[in-house]
Order: structure tokens, then C-alpha cells, then sequence
């Protein structure tokens, strides 16, 4: 019975994000060649692929990288980029509850923006650990494994992929596909205004310091909205 609940899992939480797995393809795509246009070679490509899974960390870190700043600058645009996860970490560890620290580790690892909207919901609300874990690891793995084949064929079709296809604007719609769910309640709209419009205000700052500014502001306007809203829930 505790297997096939596991498995359950699995195929629900496959099912209902395979569609939304579609769009990982194009931005795998477009990441496999900007790391090979960025001047890494195929192995340091994959290398960075395996080890970094994040795509917005990898296309935000890469024209820094080819420019040549600082160390500490690249790290910190990094950990800007993926300061979302501590949000997401903390909003989906309840879902958890019951399984093992090294599975916590490895999902962890695993943790994408779709499989964090695919799952939060369910995973709040299901008692059974096998079964939230099933529904976790299905669509991550899945994730996991569409995301390293499409950018190892985007790492060894840079350059015979003609330019006008904007495959770039694609990736862009398939981030736009994730956030417009999870904009749905006040505090992620504000949040997300706010930072997109500081990013276009700042856009002309150096060593793009105008995205990490953009960052801070969208949570602080973020955590912001969520405290009034509290507030005019008490009142």
C-alpha cells in the first residue's frame, strides 16, 4: 500500500505538469547555446548545467562571466536570482513533513518555479508522505531530465540555429506562463510590479546592478503588501 501510493503520487503529479513542462524546452534551448556564445565549451557547459540547474541564475551570471567582473559580483547576482527559493523552501516545507532529511536534500536540489506551482497546493493538504513525495519527485526528475537534454542540443546546435528565430523571447514567455498563477493574490502581483519596474527604470546601470536592485525591491514591496493585507484582515 505505502508503494503504491508513491506511485500514485507519481502519476498524478506527472499528469498535471506535463503540459506546463513544455515551456522548460525553448529556455533549456536557449541556455545550452548562450553558455557555448558565452565562450564555455561543451564539457563546461554541461559541467555548469549539472552542478548550477537554474536556469535564470545561468542566463543572468552568463554575460558576466564573458565581461570578466569580479568573482563576488557573479556570486552575488547568483544568489540574488535564486533568493526566491528561500520563499518557495519556506512556503513548501510543510510538504515534507515526515520524509527523510537526504530526500529533503535531494528535492531541494530538484525545486524549479513549475514544480513549485505544480505542487504547493496538494502537497499542503495531502496527509500521506509517500504519496506528496511521489507527487513531488515525478514532475522534478522530469524537469531535471528535459532540462539537460534540451541544453545539451542547444550546446551543440549553437550556431546552426538561425538568430531570427528568437528563441530568446520564448524563454521569456515560458517564465511569463509561470508567474501569471502565481500572481494571482495581492502580495505576488506587488511584488512583481515592482520589481519589473524597477528592472526597466534601472536597465541602464552597470555590470547589470539595476536587476539585483529590482530584486530587493520586488520583495521588500512584496513582504510589504502582505503585511497590510494581514493588517486589513485584523482591522
Amino acid at each position: 500500500m505505502p508503494a503504491s501510493s508513491f506511485r500514485l503520487g507519481a502519476r498524478e503529479g506527472f499528469r498535471s505538469f506535463l503540459p506546463m513542462s513544455v515551456g522548460l524546452i525553448p529556455w533549456a534551448l536557449v541556455t545550452g547555446m548562450a553558455m557555448i556564445s558565452a565562450g564555455f565549451t561543451p564539457a563546461q557547459a554541461m559541467g555548469m548545467n549539472l552542478i548550477v540547474f537554474a536556469g535564470t541564475a545561468q542566463l543572468g551570471t552568463l554575460p558576466l562571466i564573458a565581461a570578466g567582473v569580479p568573482l563576488w559580483l557573479i556570486v552575488v547576482t547568483a544568489l540574488a536570482l535564486n533568493l526566491r527559493f528561500v520563499i518557495f523552501s519556506a512556503a513548501i516545507a510543510q510538504g515534507f513533513r515526515g520524509v527523510g532529511t537526504p530526500t529533503r536534500w535531494l528535492a531541494g536540489h530538484l525545486l524549479t518555479d513549475g514544480v513549485f506551482a505544480n505542487c504547493l497546493e496538494k502537497m499542503l493538504k495531502v496527509d500521506d508522505p509517500r504519496w506528496r513525495l511521489g507527487y513531488y519527485l515525478a514532475p522534478s526528475v522530469w524537469s531535471w531530465l528535459l532540462w539537460q537534454v534540451f541544453a545539451l542540443i542547444g550546446v551543440f546546435a549553437a550556431g546552426s540555429i538561425p538568430k531570427h528565430w528568437s528563441l530568446e523571447f520564448m524563454a521569456t514567455i515560458a517564465l511569463l506562463v509561470l508567474l501569471i498563477p502565481l500572481a494571482k493574490q495581492r502580495p505576488m502581483l506587488v511584488a512583481a510590479l515592482g520589481s519589473g519596474a524597477t528592472a526597466i527604470l534601472l536597465r541602464g546601470m552597470p555590470l547589470r546592478l539595476g536587476l539585483i536592485v529590482a530584486i530587493v525591491v520586488g520583495i521588500g514591496a512584496g513582504f510589504a503588501a502582505e503585511h497590510w493585507s494581514r493588517k486589513d484582515e485584523a482591522a
